[in-house]
């Protein structure tokens, strides 16, 4: 198996909402520990980023849709802009990592429930392999859930569909 690193929305506008990321800067730290795994491991590093409407922390063209600087991606990475929770839909992911002949994805990035969730269930269909870095992704606290709590149960629920491994796992493999 050809593997390759997707790092989904880890940009500086998701950092400035209310309320913020859930354990923001432990995401930061997994990520980068993932990052530099792959890339000492020569695989693809694939960063998504994803256009917010006008006048969001995610507007194409302003700072807070610019990759977190704690992990700028380098000139040999691939960065990719989406505009719905998947990462395959109207974006030329599919065919950056079939000339690349990767058959596994390692997911992980923001938002939990949305843009990770949907990415690994539409991999999961397109007949990629996948791994969601169980402590890789992150969302914001709900009204009827907490942060957490949504965390744990996708990391239950994603199981159908990707091996979910703790990111010091992942690198040991």
């Amino acid at each position: 198996m050809k593997s390759a690193i997707l790092i989904i929305d880890v940009q500086t506008g998701m950092f400035t909402m209310e309320p913020p990321v859930h354990e923001g800067n432990k995401l930061l730290q997994n990520l980068k520990r993932l990052i530099n795994f792959g890339r000492e491991n020569h695989l693809p590093v694939i960063f998504v980023k994803h256009n917010g409407p006008k006048g969001s922390p995610l507007e194409p063209g302003t700072s807070g849709w610019s990759i977190h600087k704690e992990i700028t991606p380098e000139s040999n990475d691939y960065v990719l802009v989406k505009e719905t929770p998947d990462c395959f839909y109207k974006t030329n992911l599919a065919d950056h990592l079939n000339q690349l002949q990767v058959d596994h994805l390692i997911v992980a990035g923001i938002q939990t429930e949305a843009c990770v969730d949907t990415t690994c269930r539409v991999a999961f269909h397109k007949q990629y392999n996948i791994t969601l870095a169980a402590d890789g992704h992150s969302t914001f606290e709900k009204k009827e859930l907490t942060a957490q709590q949504i965390i744990k149960h996708h990391n239950q629920v994603l199981k159908w569909f990707a091996e979910v491994t703790p990111v010091s796992e992942i690198m040991e493999g």
